[in-house]
């Protein structure tokens, strides 16, 4: 049987909660999970699925899933967005990504838990992936301040 682990990544977003939200749930917006994708078909609705693959060192990574909680931030209170995720680093296995988007003053804490991973390097090497990821969420919202 394959160990499995759980994964957090945690970023503060210059930027409320809605508006952040709203960056992860569509494809088409600059700093999201989806945008610049080699190929995706995506509906962002609970229930719906998708299909997600990027272009990696030298290779295209193919990733599956469902979303399963959708649930937008509203003044004080938290969104979510919660799929599951499987991919050839899950080793075919169904993993699930929760991702909060919390309020805090002006800005958004995102927290991304990944949970049901392979304990192995493959697996864990999701939580480099998903730092990035934050990462170019929080630069979205950097140059859209500045422009």
């Amino acid at each position: 049987m394959m160990n499995l682990t759980e994964l957090k990544v945690a970023r503060i977003i210059s930027a409320k909660p809605e508006a952040v939200f709203d960056v992860w749930m569509d494809p088409r917006q600059p700093g999201g999970p989806w945008f610049g994708a080699a190929r995706l078909l995506i509906n962002c609705k609970v229930d719906e699925l998708f299909y997600f693959a990027v272009e990696h060192e030298g290779r295209t990574w193919a990733h599956y899933g469902r979303f399963v909680r959708i649930v937008p931030p509203t003044g004080d209170a938290a969104g979510i967005a919660e799929f599951t995720w499987v991919s050839e680093a899950t080793r075919g296995c169904e993993s699930v990504v929760t991702v909060t988007f919390a309020p805090l003053g002006e800005e958004t804490e995102v927290t991304l838990v990944h949970s049901g991973v392979p304990d192995d390097e493959m697996g864990r090497r999701h939580t480099e992936g998903w730092q990035w990821m934050l990462n170019l969420l929080a630069e979205r919202f950097s140059v859209h301040e500045e422009a």
